[in-house]
C-alpha cells in the first residue's frame, strides 16, 4: 500500500508487509519553526521521564507490546534485538538508567517525548534532504550502511531501513546524519513504526500534531497511516 504525504508516496516492501503483516506506519509532515531549548517543551519531557521511572522498570520494558512487536520483527528480519534495539526502548532505558534525555532541538525533542510516551520508535527527517518524491521501507541488503547521528558508519544489513532515491537515510534503530533535522530544519517527514499494528495510531498522530503546533509553530501538517 501507498500513501501520499505532502508530495511523499510512503509505501512498505513485500517482503516486510510478509514478514510484519501486522505493520502500520503513522506519518507526519508539516512546515515548522524549529528552535532550541523551550523551557515548557523541556518541563514535558521531564515530567514524562519521572513517568516512566516511577511506573517501570529496566526489566519490564521487554514486555511494553510494541516492544515486544518491535522485537518479533527483527528476528524475523535475522537481527539479534538485544543488540540492535528500537529508539524507543534506547530512550526508556537511559531514563532508567538514571541518565538525562538529550535535548537536541525543538522537533527532535517532540519526537522523542512522543516516542517515550506511545512507547513507539518514532523517527523525523528534515524533508529537504530526502531525495526525491517516494520513501520505501525495506530490509536493507549487505553492503549498505550510513553515518549514524552520534555515532560511527553503521552496517545496515538485515535492519529495516527507509530509503529514498540516494539509499537508506532512517531506520526504527538510529538514524542517518544525512537526513538529521537541525536547528535549520523548515520541512519535516516524521514516521511512526508501528509493528504490533495501527491501534493507537490516530491518537499519537494527534499528540504530534498538537505539540508541533504548540511549540514548533507548525503549519500545512498532514497525517496519514499506512497499514
Amino acid at each position: 500500500m501507498t500513501v501520499p504525504a505532502a508530495s511523499l508516496s510512503i509505501s512498505i516492501d513485500p517482503a516486510v508487509r510478509a514478514a510484519c503483516p501486522g505493520l502500520a506506519l503513522g506519518i507526519v509532515t508539516a512546515d515548522v519553526v524549529n528552535g532550541m531549548d523551550d523551557v515548557a517543551l523541556g518541563a514535558e519531557l521531564d515530567a514524562c521521564a519521572a513517568a516512566v521511572r516511577a511506573a517501570l522498570t529496566i526489566e519490564g520494558i521487554a514486555t511494553l507490546p510494541a516492544v515486544l512487536a518491535l522485537r518479533r520483527a527483527y528476528r524475523a528480519f535475522g537481527k539479534d534485538p538485544a543488540r540492535y534495539r528500537g529508539s524507543q526502548e534506547a530512550l526508556l532505558r537511559r531514563i532508567l538508567k538514571g541518565l538525562a534525555l538529550y535535548r537536541i532541538n525543538t522537533v527532535v525533542d517532540i519526537n522523542n517525548l512522543v516516542s517515550i510516551e506511545s512507547r513507539q520508535s518514532l523517527g523525523v527527517y528534515d524533508r529537504d534532504r530526502i531525495d526525491g518524491d517516494a520513501v520505501l521501507l525495506r530490509v536493507a541488503v549487505a553492503g549498505e550502511t550510513y553515518k549514524g547521528i552520534g555515532k560511527d558508519v553503521l552496517n545496515l544489513e538485515g535492519l529495516p531501513v527507509y530509503v529514498d532515491a540516494a539509499g537508506p537515510f532512517g531506520s526504527p534503530t538510529s538514524d542517518s546524519e544525512r537526513a538529521m533535522v537541525t536547528a535549520a530544519t523548515r520541512r519535516i517527514l516524521l514516521v511512526v513504526t508501528a509493528f504490533g499494528g495501527a491501534d493507537g495510531l490516530p491518537a499519537t498522530l494527534d499528540r504530534v500534531a498538537g505539540l508541533l503546533r504548540r511549540y514548533a509553530q507548525a503549519q500545512l501538517i498532514e497525517t496519514a497511516i499506512v497499514a
